[in-house]
């Protein structure tokens, strides 16, 4: 049985935020609200919990994951980065896209894609999912909460728990994050391209 802690948006209780890390770090998978929608996360290098996720959504081997990252340095520890597209970043983070972009060692090979090694980097703008990075002191392995067959993410907590209860071990409640998926620009060639238009203006990407 999934526990649920209902933690405020704006003023996250740093109680309940070390206990929801505690989770996380023991090899647990929560689900916690972002700037666009409620996602699945884990620890980057829990093997059993990406599992279980992958289970959860239906998804094969060729999905891209998404680090989700607390701010730019730490995306630097992950990714490789230049100048220019450090410059993009920064102007667009925290915010509503995904990145993708060549993935230095750091990166465990099963997040990777199975023929480029690139990976999906974000940094949310949503004090609940900065405050449980900052705790944890490294990214969350996440992907959207989209359940196999619907189009859009799930979006209430209750409903969540009650379908997830028996999959997950943790469900945040941080009330209404939205309904759409981010934006995924990818940076791995010399231009921008955008992959995905959805939540995030990709105007700047064009």
């Amino acid at each position: 049985m999934s526990q649920l802690f209902q933690i405020h948006p704006d003023n996250p209780q740093q109680r309940l935020i070390n206990q929801a890390v505690e989770i996380i770090n023991k090899g647990g998978v929560v689900v916690y609200p972002t700037d666009c929608a409620y996602a699945l996360g884990c620890h980057l290098g829990d093997k059993k919990a990406l599992e279980t996720i992958k289970r959860i959504r239906k998804l094969d081997d060729k999905h891209n994951f998404t680090l989700v990252c607390q701010d730019l340095s730490e995306i630097g520890t992950y990714a490789k980065v230049n100048n220019k597209d450090y410059r993009l970043l920064k102007a667009h983070t925290p915010g509503a896209y995904t990145f993708i972009l060549n993935a230095t060692t750091e990166v465990p090979r099963r997040l990777l894609h199975p023929k480029r090694r690139t990976i999906g980097l974000r940094i949310p703008e949503n004090n609940i999912a900065l405050e449980l990075m900052r705790a944890l002191g490294e990214p969350i392995m996440s992907t959207s909460l989209i359940m196999p067959g619907d189009e859009l993410p799930l979006t209430d907590p209750y409903e969540i728990r009650d379908l997830l209860q028996h999959e997950v071990d943790l469900v945040i409640d941080g009330g209404y994050c939205g309904m759409e998926a981010t934006s995924v620009i990818n940076l791995v060639d010399d231009a921008p391209v955008v992959v995905r238009e959805a939540a995030g203006d990709v105007s700047n990407f064009i």
